[in-house]
């Protein structure tokens, strides 16, 4: 079976995209990406839903198997995709593992509480060239581990 990256492409920076076209030339994996009709993305093996609010997140963990990597920055989709027995990294590089990712959803809980009680929270930093050396590292990083069969175990 060929290996998959799954990215959420609802919010996936250009760069990130760019990364994963330039490995994926070297043929070791099949790049899908899920967006919403709202998003134009130039992929062949593309996968566009409608506009509801978690259908691109249901494409993507109906497409991801053991194995597998998933690129996204939403922290529920990524325990689901670590469920799976699959690997996750955020846009940032940040690898999702089962020891932070239940700290994550914790922080998006209280978060989510405390922005219904009235309160703000800011937003993602800007995005920064050191955001991408690191997403290639770590994803080349899982990359390797999957290849190697590696994925999804601690």
């Amino acid at each position: 079976m060929v290996l998959k990256v799954i990215v959420d492409a609802d919010a996936c920076p250009r760069a990130c995209l760019q990364v994963l076209q330039k490995h994926k030339r070297a043929g070791k994996y099949r790049l899908l990406t899920v967006a919403s009709v709202d998003h134009r993305i130039d992929n062949p093996d593309h996968i566009m839903v409608g506009k509801g609010s978690d259908a691109a997140d249901l494409a993507v963990i109906n497409h991801t198997a053991k194995g597998d990597i998933v690129v996204t920055q939403d922290w529920g989709l990524a325990a689901l995709t670590l469920g799976k027995g699959a690997a996750a990294i955020s846009p940032s590089g940040r690898i999702y593992s089962d020891e932070n990712i239940d700290f994550l959803l914790e922080e998006r809980s209280l978060k989510a509480k405390y922005r219904r009680g009235g309160g703000r929270t800011k937003g993602p930093s800007a995005r920064t060239p050191a955001d991408d050396q690191k997403f290639e590292k770590n994803f080349l990083h899982l990359l390797e581990r999957a290849q190697n069969g590696r994925c999804g175990k601690r």
